[in-house]
């Protein structure tokens, strides 16, 4: 660009201001704009037939996350009282722009596993649609996480004293997506939830403590299936019953 510009620099005889310059240059249609390409180095290929075998990532991002929820038995809602993150972003070169970044990537991990179910139709489930049809095509027709699925007390720290060891810029790293899979903290916990309620239904200490279906997304039909009680124990037998959604 200063290559570009250095004739129109030249004939205002002065130092000319910024917008002089700019407005000079657009007016003679010189291309003001610039491009770059970033090689990301010591990348090779993956074989995919050779285990461990080649590197395709410069370096990893890791996170931990821990969630605390309440569950209502008889409807199936669910809220968030509390989560905790930390997040290994490097050298953090903006903190409070990565902070943001973590927060809105759980919030969409939340939404993943808690609500946005593809509902498609099928010969057993949803068999009131065609066969393949896919009904949650938008927000009109499933549900995303509003203000108000926030969890009460959400905190998130940035992981101290842990430069990437990789030659980045300030040994940062990146963080966009990386924390959304850590929402599996909720889905977890909404699990555990129902686990109690389970326990609290079952006199029999070996069918209150086994394994028991919960698909992700946790929505508000499959956890109120997963809560056994003496009215959901009616329509499906609790010992083998896989809760579906649109019940």
């Amino acid at each position: 660009i200063e290559e570009r510009w250095k004739p129109v620099r030249e004939a205002f005889g002065e130092d000319p201001t910024w917008e002089q310059l700019v407005e000079r240059a657009y007016s003679q249609r010189i291309n003001l704009s610039a491009q770059g390409f970033y090689r990301v180095p010591d990348l090779d290929s993956v074989d995919l037939s050779k285990a461990g075998k080649g590197r395709p990532f410069y370096y990893f991002t890791y996170g931990a996350a821990v969630s605390e929820v309440e569950i209502d038995c008889l409807t199936g809602d669910h809220q968030v009282l509390y989560s905790e993150i930390v997040m290994d972003v490097g050298r953090s070169l903006n903190p409070a722009i990565d902070i943001g970044q973590i927060e809105g990537a759980f919030v969409q991990g939340m939404g993943w596993c808690t609500m946005e179910e593809l509902v498609r139709g099928g010969t057993t489930a949803h068999r009131w649609l065609p066969p393949g049809f896919l009904n949650t095509r938008g927000p009109g027709t499933y549900k995303i996480p509003g203000f108000r699925d926030i969890p009460k007390d959400f905190r998130v720290s940035l992981l101290k004293d842990a430069p990437n060891l990789e030659e980045t810029i300030h040994q940062s790293k990146a963080v966009g997506e990386p924390p959304l899979f850590l929402a599996a903290s909720v889905f977890f916990a909404i699990r555990d939830a129902c686990k109690s309620s389970r326990q609290e239904f079952f006199d029999d200490e070996k069918f209150a403590n086994e394994w028991f279906e919960l698909d992700s997304p946790a929505t508000t039909e499959r956890i109120r299936m997963a809560c056994v009680d003496n009215i959901s124990s009616r329509f499906a037998d609790p010992r083998s019953f896989r809760a579906e959604a649109f019940i």
